[in-house]
């Protein structure tokens, strides 16, 4: 094993999406089998189902829920969306706290029909409308940055710089950051902007997955770790030197990986997440 690589599974957490083939009742039964500790649950995998059943066979199989994703996709032109949007966000806020997980992960959203500035200025404002409604879930606001590709409408929040300074505004417990190394590894200001996260207490959660070159699809082409050119290893080091002591979340989007045989895809998301993380 490489120096400085992890050596067991108990801060290994896979996100559902991960594994798409797989419903929910398959990804937390496999998920345990296999020495897995956490699960981020992705909320089209909870559709037609009982949310709080559901966490229940979560925690069954010896999984802690870390995360429900996604909420967010604040801004738009149409005043109509953006009530929508803080509508829905207010569900995803209710199905966390009946899932019996403590966090909600944002993918803040944008609209290429406004500015930049604008669609920040509605993500900042939906975000203040909620925190009363998190408050009373007791359910932390994650703010994910995206990487630029995804500004024109998934994210007008790109570095972790403007997340953090995001977080820092509300000054909460409930309103902090998510570190996706997929998003930030890019960013010269990466080691900074995590040390200044972690400093803050604002430092949630924590994604990792590689960006392999080159990229055949801007959304559905991720890698395991140490298949591409993202320092996994190096930003992880950085994380915990900020105090993170949480899960490391796998996050793959990818055509190539949901094709194939899920239990050996598992097997080589264990792998590479001990030589590579």
């Amino acid at each position: 094993m490489n120096k400085g690589g992890l050596t067991d599974f108990s801060r290994l957490c896979i996100h559902t999406i991960t594994t798409k083939p797989w419903n929910i009742e398959e990804a937390a039964e496999n998920y345990s089998k296999a020495g897995v500790k956490g699960i981020s649950v992705w909320r089209e995998i909870l559709e037609g189902r009982d949310v709080i059943k559901t966490g229940e066979l979560l925690r069954g199989n010896s999984l802690e829920v870390v995360s429900l994703v996604r909420g967010g996709f604040f801004p738009s032109i149409s005043s109509g969306k953006r009530t929508k949007a803080i509508e829905d966000n207010r569900n995803a806020i209710e199905e966390a706290a009946f899932l019996g997980c403590p966090m909600l992960v944002l993918v803040c959203g944008a609209d290429p029909a406004q500015s930049l500035e604008i669609s920040i200025s509605q993500i900042k404002e939906g975000i203040g409308v909620l925190l009363p409604y998190a408050d009373e879930y007791n359910i932390k606001l994650a703010i994910e940055p995206l990487h630029p590709m995804y500004a024109d409408t998934r994210s007008a929040i790109s570095t972790l710089s403007q997340a953090n300074d995001l977080a820092e505004y509300f000054n909460s417990p409930l309103v902090g950051v998510v570190v996706d190394v997929y998003h930030l590894w890019w960013d010269p200001d990466i080691e900074r902007q995590i040390a200044r996260c972690g400093a803050n207490g604002n430092l949630f959660a924590f994604h990792i997955c590689d960006w392999l070159s080159p990229t055949k699809d801007m959304l559905n082409d991720r890698g395991l770790m140490g298949e591409g050119c993202i320092p996994v290893r190096k930003i992880r080091e950085w994380v915990e030197k900020a105090g993170f002591t949480g899960f490391h979340e796998v996050e793959i989007f990818s055509i190539k990986h949901w094709s194939e045989d899920q239990y050996q895809f598992l097997e080589n998301i264990k792998n590479t997440y001990l030589e590579n993380s």
